[in-house]
């Protein structure tokens, strides 16, 4: 799935890991996407957070896609900043399923962002996403 998504990859995003209910991406923040206050513009911080919960609930193989999300902003990412998304799979229940993803900048936590996902019935990609 993640080999077919062009936001993500155009805007640098790598993946590093994925397994089961988990993935893990990162991305440079670039001078093209700080706001006027020259921090980061909360919506790549999201973009980056919501394609890691997108590749972490596509595992399981039936395709899944978002039916909500929230962000917390906690700390401001600069120019420069490399971040990291880590998602994991909170539960799975029917076809819905929760994931929490935190956004880091080394240690300190950037953002937490929370997606609530919904599969589609009759369709199914087992592939590494």
């Amino acid at each position: 799935m993640f080999a077919a998504d062009e936001a993500s990859r155009r805007l640098g995003i790598e993946l590093l890991e994925h397994g089961e209910g988990t993935a893990t991406l990162r991305m440079t923040v670039t001078a093209t996407m700080v706001n006027g206050h020259r921090i980061a513009h909360g919506g790549y911080v999201f973009l980056l957070a919501d394609s890691a919960f997108a590749c972490a609930c596509n595992s399981h193989g039936p395709v899944t896609v978002a039916a909500g999300a929230d962000i917390a902003f906690v700390a401001p990412a600069y120019e420069g900043d490399i971040l990291v998304a880590s998602a994991e799979e909170r539960t799975r229940f029917g076809r819905s399923g929760i994931y929490d993803v935190s956004v880091r900048r080394g240690e300190e936590v950037v953002a937490e962002f929370r997606g609530r996902s919904r599969t589609i019935n009759g369709t199914t990609t087992k592939e590494s996403p």
